[in-house]
């Protein structure tokens, strides 16, 4: 009997698996690439915190019936449980139910970055920072998103990271999730523009929204506002309070990101005690 593994995954991204010792097949199939989603928060103290985000490898194709139709349906982004069964440690799905409909979507080399992000870019490396966050907000002030900015560290791929799971996405959504005491589907942008030396991770908040609309369309990342730009929806979301990023004493940026008390900035997110996904960087 084929051993299995039962439990709550976050659908990261389908894609051939990475051929890390060159001794893989010249034309891999597509797999997706599934991360534990955990119960609660994860203690970034405890041994295993990092290995918790480990991804793991799905066949994407080769089912029948009921079960091809929902792994059909999968989208990068989906929160499922599922059941895996394992042959020759290839995992395949002998069950799965979508529980969370959110969104993941991945652009590399994009024109046109939008102005907040390029802003709150440029104030982070003027404090010296390489990584920084901020709350964006829409015309009427209301919070509609947290945009993540870090650089590639030298020798390393941040964007490829992020894309295969090796750095993990799942805490900075799980701060939004905390800080807004919900867990609704979100919509995650994650951008290298072509331009600039960052790599963006955009978790907006209302998957449905004008906000998440507009980026899908200017960045030409599925079903969007026609207008585009044009409507300043992007424009309007503009930084929180300005970009985050200790200065010497430690203290808190202006975007209310937590300094050396740990308490918590407007946002939500936490300080010192919080599981910082961008620590590999």
């Amino acid at each position: 009997m084929e051993p299995t593994t039962s439990g709550r995954f976050r659908v990261h991204d389908r894609r051939p698996r990475p051929d890390i010792d060159g001794t893989g097949p010249s034309d891999p199939p597509e797999e997706f690439v599934l991360v534990e989603h955990p119960e609660g928060p994860i203690d970034p103290t405890a041994p295993d915190a990092e290995d918790r985000f480990d991804p793991l490898y799905a066949a994407a194709e080769g089912y029948d019936a009921d079960l091809a139709d929902r792994v059909a349906s999968l989208e990068p982004g989906f929160v499922v449980d599922a059941t895996l069964a394992w042959t020759d440690g290839s995992a395949r799905f002998a069950g799965v139910e979508v529980v969370r409909e959110s969104r993941f979507r991945f652009a590399d080399d994009v024109e046109g970055m939008f102005e907040a992000a390029v802003d709150a870019w440029d104030q982070i490396r003027s404090a010296g920072e390489a990584v920084g966050s901020i709350t964006t907000r829409s015309n009427d002030g209301e919070p509609n998103g947290a945009l993540y900015l870090f650089a590639d560290a030298p020798g390393s791929d941040a964007f490829a990271d992020l894309r295969a799971g090796r750095l993990p996405i799942e805490p900075l959504v799980a701060r939004v999730n905390e800080s807004r005491e919900d867990d609704a589907p979100r919509e995650v942008f994650v951008l290298r523009p072509a331009a600039h030396d960052f790599v963006a991770v955009y978790v907006v908040f209302d998957r449905e929204g004008v906000l998440a609309q507009t980026v899908r369309d200017t960045y030409d990342l599925g079903p969007g506002l026609a207008a585009g730009l044009d409507d300043g929806a992007l424009d309007a979301a503009k930084a929180g309070s300005g970009a985050s990023g200790k200065g010497e004493n430690g203290e808190s940026g202006e975007d209310g990101e937590s300094g050396e008390d740990g308490e918590s900035g407007e946002d939500g997110e936490s300080g010192e005690d919080g599981f910082d996904a961008l620590d590999r960087l």
